[in-house]
This record gives structure tokens, C-alpha cells and sequence, in this order.
């Protein structure tokens, strides 16, 4: 936003710009005269599909958050059989199944974890399950698919639902990688205080919506 202020009226600006964050950075750049486009908002279709920076950052985004879980996993991800005994495999969950979430998916099953997803949109079962990872079924009987592909926000009442169901099924979880963002909205709170405390010491939640609010309450 200050290296805006500083642009020529009349400048144009191409990157990445969070137009829906708190900096107010567009109404910054509309009174410097700097004209912007913003790469997130490219429309995702096959005719921009060289231009779409948003799920190619998502991409690398998913597998790194993985790769950071495993680190900070005082146990293994795989199942690990040796002559002093053997370690089950990791129970992760990834919670958001777009372009972050599926290549998280995938990553983690690489790595040998057990994985269950979830996401409010259902068509995205089959994409959950082709990659070795189990649906975690939530019924709040409301459809979470909105426009583009993204996911939109649900009613309080089905927000409530969908909290309390997912509550009690993350307590067993060793890492959980959250994903879920909803475009220009505060990001959705799926995992509870209660959920945290309820998962054992050692237990690993990367919260990749924690700039958008956070999909965990006790992100900061």
C-alpha cells in the first residue's frame, strides 16, 4: 500500500492485491490515480488458464503445508515397522478440498498418513476419494457450493451444525491442514477451541485461512 501511494497517477499496477482485506488497498490505489489489476481475481476458465497465478500458489501452498506438519509431528506419518516394534501410520485431516486441499491430500498420502477430508461442497467427494482419502460426512443439509467453483457462506444454523459435527471428529486427529476460504468473506471457524483441546499433546493444526480470520479460533 505505501510503495502504491508512491506510484505515478496514472501507473499501472499488476499482482496480487487482497481486495477484500482490511488495508483498504484498492481505495488507496483508486485515490493515488494508480490504475490495478489484481492476479486472484483472474475469472478461472480454461481461456485464462496461463494467467492463473491464485491456484498455482495454492498448489505449491498445499504441499508445503504438509511438508511443515511433518516437521513439527513429534511421530511419523507413515507406518513404521522395525525390530523394537512398529508406529501406526498419522491420522491427518485436511479440512477444504480446492486446489490446496487436494494437492495437501495427496501430499500427506504420499507420505504415507491416513487421510480423511472434508469440504461443504459435495461434488468434491469423488476428487477426496480418487486420491486415497476418506469423505468426512457432515450433514447440515444445506449445499455450500456457490459461484466460479468456490465454496459460499452458509446460515448461521448450518454454520452451528457443521461446527459441533466436526468438532467431536477432529479430536482424533494427529495434524489437521485447513484450506477453507470463502472469496471476500471472513474465512469459516471449523475448528473449535474444544476441538483443539481435545486433540492429544504433540498434535500439529496448520491453519492456512489464518490471514482471513482463520479457520481455528485460536489462530493469530
Amino acid at each position: 500500500t505505501a510503495a502504491g501511494s508512491k506510484m505515478k497517477k496514472g501507473a499501472l499496477l499488476i499482482s496480487f492485491l487482497e481486495p477484500y482485506s482490511t488495508e483498504q488497498t484498492v481505495e488507496k490505489l483508486v485515490s493515488a490515480g494508480v490504475n490495478a489489476i489484481g492476479m486472484e481475481v483472474i475469472p478461472r476458465t480454461s481461456r485464462a488458464q496461463s494467467m492463473d497465478a491464485l491456484s498455482s500458489q495454492a498448489n505449491i501452498a498445499g504441499y508445503r503445508a504438509v511438508l511443515e506438519a511433518a516437521a513439527q509431528l513429534n511421530r511419523f506419518f507413515p507406518l513404521m515397522m522395525t525390530s523394537a516394534g512398529s508406529a501406526r501410520p498419522a491420522k491427518v485431516a485436511v479440512l477444504g478440498a480446492g486446489v490446496a486441499g487436494l494437492q495437501a491430500i495427496a501430499t500427506a498420502r504420499r507420505l504415507g498418513a491416513k487421510v480423511e477430508a472434508y469440504d461443504v461442497r459435495s461434488e468434491v467427494k469423488e476428487q477426496i476419494q480418487s486420491l486415497g482419502a476418506r469423505f468426512i460426512d457432515i450433514q447440515i443439509e444445506e449445499e455450500g457450493s456457490g459461484q466460479g467453483g468456490y465454496a459460499k457462506e452458509l446460515s448461521e444454523e448450518s454454520k452451528r451444525k457443521q461446527q459441533l459435527q466436526l468438532t467431536e471428529r477432529l479430536k482424533g486427529f494427529d495434524v489437521i491442514v485447513s484450506t477453507a476460504n470463502i472469496p471476500g468473506r471472513k474465512a469459516p471457524v471449523l475448528i473449535t477451541e474444544d476441538a483443539v483441546k481435545g486433540m492429544r499433546s504433540g498434535s500439529v493444526i496448520v491453519d492456512m485461512a489464518a490471514a482471513n480470520g482463520g479457520n481455528c479460533t485460536l489462530s493469530e
